[in-house]
């Protein structure tokens, strides 16, 4: 891995099977966005959160976002930061105005509709339970972004059977190397 990846993970945090976890273990150059409050978030903390951790990188970094951390990017990328993110690898984004989504939006809500200023990929499955194929797509073609869809894959964490998803792995190394042109 040759580029520098944040982890945003998304409501309560990925715990330690989760394929963001075992990667951040792997590969030095990813690191975890920490928030103060993971169960409770706030869009406008949680964005200048991110904001800082975008800051501290050298350089732009890759955004490698799973469920709300998906929403988080999209906010923040519509929040006027003067800060870039070469790209983002956006998987099973959380459909935050759903009523499937498991807590109140915390102002994550409307989920911001415009292309987003970075090359993206958006990675879905058929049957998650946190958003629709058809609002995954959407999300991805509002965004101007790639879509890729997996199959039945849940909500693509370790509760889905995805804990070091080697596929995902690949997808991210292939992104990083499309970035730099290699």
């Amino acid at each position: 891995m040759d580029c520098d990846v944040l982890t945003l993970a998304g409501l309560w945090n990925s715990g330690p099977q989760h394929w963001q976890t075992l990667w951040e273990a792997r590969y030095p150059r990813l690191r975890r966005v920490e928030h103060r409050d993971w169960n409770n978030p706030q869009r406008d903390e949680w964005v200048a959160e991110l904001d800082a951790a975008v800051a501290a990188c050298r350089g732009a970094p890759v955004l490698l976002a799973h469920s709300l951390g998906c929403m988080l990017a999209a906010h923040w990328a519509a929040s006027g930061s003067p800060l870039r993110a070469a790209g983002a690898l956006l998987v099973a984004p959380a459909d935050v105005e759903a009523p499937s989504y498991p807590i109140d939006s915390n102002r994550f809500a409307p989920v911001p509709m415009a292309p987003l200023p970075f090359p993206c990929l958006v990675v879905a499955s058929t049957d998650d339970p946190f958003v629709s194929r058809e609002r995954a797509r959407a999300f991805a073609e509002a965004w101007g972004a790639r879509f890729i869809e997996i199959g039945a894959a849940g909500h693509v964490n370790a509760d889905s059977g995805y804990g070091d998803w080697p596929d995902g792995e690949r997808m991210l190394l292939d992104f990083c190397a499309g970035l730099r042109g290699g």
